[in-house]
């Protein structure tokens, strides 16, 4: 791979940084996550949580699914549910940490349901396994990269569970460039290399996604961090 000049080195630095200042506030909502309380409920609660961690916006909305919500696309915004006791529950934020993004989800399981677990505990190494591929080959286009996450998805014995693996992620609130719905994204379609640089000359960074479902359609999981850094 080539040397980052010293803007690419820097932006690179600064993402890491909001990332792993996502990381921290994650463990901080891992005790929130529990039985009896309400998605929208849950919502606000890791909203003022964030304010003690330096968040100071979101730059897309954040996405609390439990149980069958787990199923269902990010644009949809299904009724408020009821978080159970054996239940799953997938939580995903974009976080802004002084300008620069973060984009970071996990799954947690409350209870002992053994094939929840196994789908939680997939998720990670299902993540690791495509980044390793696409560490192989750098230069694949996104619609390569989808492919691999579908493949190493069902390789695992799961359904993946959107039409996006990932995405850019940088300084600028991208789900707000509403013309280009194939470039920005992980997806079938996007002959774009990965490894291809932006307007400014600088290196792109991506989020790789990863999302498993049920083969018996009860119920998804979800994982995503950095890719490219």
């Amino acid at each position: 791979m080539a040397t980052l000049s010293p803007q690419d080195q820097k932006r690179a630095s600064y993402l890491l940084d909001a990332q792993n200042k996502a990381v921290a506030l994650f463990k901080a909502i891992e005790p929130l996550v529990r039985p009896g309380v309400s998605e929208k409920a849950l919502n606000k609660e890791i909203y003022d949580l964030g304010a003690e961690y330096g968040v100071r916006s979101h730059w897309h909305k954040r996405l609390i699914r439990s149980g069958p919500n787990t199923l269902l696309p990010f644009a949809d915004n299904p009724p408020d549910r009821v978080i159970e006791a054996d239940d799953i529950v997938v939580v995903d934020l974009g976080p802004v940490f002084e300008a620069y993004e973060a984009d970071f989800g996990r799954t947690f399981v409350l209870g002992n349901d053994s094939q929840k677990l196994k789908l939680r505990d997939a998720l990670e190494p299902v993540w690791n396994t495509v980044r390793d591929r696409y560490r192989e080959d750098p230069d694949m286009t996104g619609d390569r990269l989808y492919a691999i996450a579908t493949e190493e998805a069902e390789r695992a014995g799961w359904v993946f569970g959107a039409e996006l693996a990932g995405h850019l992620v940088g300084s600028f609130p991208h789900e707000r460039i509403p013309n280009d719905k194939i470039a920005l994204y992980v997806k079938k379609g996007n002959t774009d290399r990965i490894s291809s640089v932006g307007k400014d000359g600088l290196r792109r960074h991506w989020i790789l996604e990863i999302h498993l479902r049920d083969p018996e359609g009860r119920f998804g999981g979800f994982y995503e961090q950095l890719l490219t850094i």
